[in-house]
């Protein structure tokens, strides 16, 4: 059974740093695109970085410069390093993983707060 496990949100102050991991029970992980999104209640959940296959990578703009995704195939797991966190990065963060089928992971919820 394919599963996303995010793990590693909380609560941070602002201008502090917080890192999640998404680990995949996926066959063939390293040829997936991997991402993160965010949502906020009320809103659609929204890209905020991923990386493809090859290891490109693209970030929404707000968070370019803070955040860093990365990956290691060997542990079939996506990171997202989130320095300098703002209390607007506040919300549940879901890993994506997609190829030919889209997965989901349950979330995990990122409060920056002072």
């Amino acid at each position: 059974q394919t599963q996303l496990v995010e793990s590693g949100g909380g609560l941070v102050q602002p201008g502090g740093s917080l890192r999640l991991s998404c680990a995949a029970s996926l066959s063939s992980f390293s040829l997936y695109t991997m991402a993160w999104y965010c949502q906020t209640p009320g809103k659609q959940r929204e890209l905020v970085a991923e990386i493809l296959a090859d290891g490109s990578t693209n970030y929404r703009d707000s968070v370019k410069g803070r955040f860093t995704i990365s990956r290691d195939n060997t542990r079939s797991t996506v990171y997202l390093q989130m320095n300098t966190v703002k209390p607007e990065d506040t919300a549940v963060y879901y890993c994506r993983a997609g190829r030919l089928i889209t997965y989901w992971g349950q979330g995990t919820q990122v409060t920056v707060s002072s």
